[in-house]
């Protein structure tokens, strides 16, 4: 009876040695994550964030894979955040303008500062998240932000001066309606997926926008004209979210890979935008459209109509507990610093 309990316990101790032997170890375990991204498949910024899901595969050694859904097929461009947050998608794209006010500190990176390009605006709002760290995003884990470069306006007829865009009806959003406003014309608020569409139809009879929509969005066949006012130029600011339940399940070097691909991420968005603005141009002055200068005096006039509203967010910002003077002074003073940079 010995004989057969110990013949016993030999079999069940040699066989819990081989599944110990041939278990995966758990660093084999993989990560699966979806991620919802607005932009079409075929826009720059998609694949931008496709290769960056691919990267992250890459140096994971496929340890964390993301599958990314294009075109706001998860979640919308409005729902995109929520999304992320309520756990409908993992990792989520959109702009923080289509939640206006729902992110104060955030929103000053939109005003109209006179971003000179993609590069230096994405840089920028990263060095302002990291100085400011506000807890309207305390719900999600941030990866990284990028901006496009400045939002010029682009319209079906010309406009050199304050008193041609009068009154016109403009698509806009967040803060750029504000823009619309104090340069005289009408504001419609949409998402850039329904502006084609609204131009095609009259519903609008111009955007504001960076040059890249012109193509990635296809919109050198509604309008005639840009207008060059990089006075008045302002940026949207796009997130780069993960869930934090679904952040803190990663084991830290898993987690060191996510913020070091990220980081590298910044600067890949930011030439993206500046070299998808020079092939924007490009087609809309092929298909015969033109582009117009401000003259130094119009240049001028267009930059102080735009003064209230940073007085006006200073303002409303300041009325909710948020020291927006000193949000706005830190934001120009990491403009300036990343174009010097970007310059050297």
């Amino acid at each position: 009876m010995k004989r057969r309990v110990l013949r016993c316990i030999c079999v069940l101790s040699a066989g819990v040695l081989m599944l110990t032997l041939f278990a995966p170890p758990a660093a084999a375990r993989t990560w699966r994550f979806s991620y919802s991204v607005f932009f079409p498949a075929s826009h720059g910024q998609a694949q931008a964030a496709d290769a960056w899901a691919r990267e992250v595969e890459k140096q994971s050694q496929g340890r964390i894979k993301i599958t990314v859904f294009p075109g706001g097929t998860l979640t919308n461009a409005k729902n995109c955040y929520d999304g992320v947050v309520g756990g409908i998608t993992d990792i989520g794209m959109s702009v923080f303008a289509y939640n206006r006010g729902r992110f104060p500190v955030m929103e000053a990176c939109d005003l109209p500062m006179g971003y000179p390009d993609g590069l230096t605006a994405s840089r920028a709002v990263n060095a302002y998240y990291q100085a400011t760290t506000p807890p309207e995003l305390d719900k999600v884990k941030v990866l990284y932000l990028h901006a496009h470069g400045p939002g010029l306006l682009h319209t079906q007829k010309p406009v050199a001066t304050l008193s041609d865009l009068a009154g016109m009806k403009i698509r806009s959003t967040g803060l750029s309606a504000k823009v619309v406003e104090a340069l005289g014309a009408v504001p419609v608020a949409m998402p850039q997926g329904s502006t084609y569409e609204a131009l095609q139809k009259g519903v609008v009879e111009g955007t504001f926008g960076p040059v890249e929509v012109l193509k990635g969005w296809r919109q050198a066949e509604v309008i005639r004209s840009t207008t060059l006012c990089e006075a008045v130029g302002y940026t949207t600011t796009m997130y780069v979210v993960m869930n934090q339940k679904k952040w803190k399940t990663l084991p830290d070097d898993l987690k060191a890979i996510l913020e070091t691909t990220s980081a590298r991420w910044i600067d890949v968005h930011g030439k993206a935008w500046d070299d998808l603005d020079t092939l924007g141009m490009a087609a809309s002055l092929a298909r015969g459209n033109q582009k117009i200068s401000l003259s130094p005096d119009e240049s001028a006039a267009w930059k102080k109509a735009v003064t209230p509203v940073v007085t006006d967010y200073i303002s409303r910002a300041s009325a909710n507990g948020v020291d927006a003077a000193k949000l706005v002074e830190t934001l120009k003073r990491l403009i300036t610093q990343k174009a010097r940079t970007h310059d050297s």
